[in-house]
C-alpha cells in the first residue's frame, strides 16, 4: 500500500512539474530576462549534480582535484566529451598512482 502511495505522489510531482510551465505561460516569451534565465537553467542544474559528485568519485580529494582542473583545459578548449573526460580520469589515475608511491 505504501508503495502504490509513493508512486501516486511521485506521478503527481512529476505532472505537476511538467504541465505548469504550460499552464503559467500561454503566449510566447519575449522577456529576455527569463529566456536567459531558461537557456541557462539546465546548465546550472547539470552542473550543481555533476560537480559534487566528481570531488567524492576517486575516494580522494586531491586526486579529484587534480583530475577535475586538468578536465578544465580541454574544456575551455573546445574539445569533444570524450577527450575531456579521458584526461580528467588520467589525470586522477596517474595522481593517485604517485601518492600511492610517495
Amino acid at each position: 500500500m505504501r508503495f502504490y502511495l509513493l508512486l501516486l505522489v511521485m506521478a503527481g510531482v512529476t505532472y505537476m512539474v511538467r504541465m505548469v510551465p504550460f499552464v503559467a505561460f500561454r503566449k510566447k516569451i519575449s522577456s529576455p530576462v527569463v529566456k536567459s534565465f531558461l537557456f541557462y537553467v539546465p546548465y546550472a542544474v547539470l552542473g550543481a549534480m555533476t560537480i559534487p559528485a566528481v570531488f567524492y568519485s576517486t575516494g580522494n580529494m586531491i586526486s579529484a582535484a587534480v583530475g577535475f582542473i586538468c578536465c578544465l583545459i580541454p574544456a575551455y578548449l573546445g574539445r569533444s566529451l570524450i577527450t575531456v573526460a579521458l584526461t580528467a580520469s588520467a589525470a586522477a589515475f596517474v595522481t593517485q598512482l604517485i601518492m600511492h608511491f610517495i
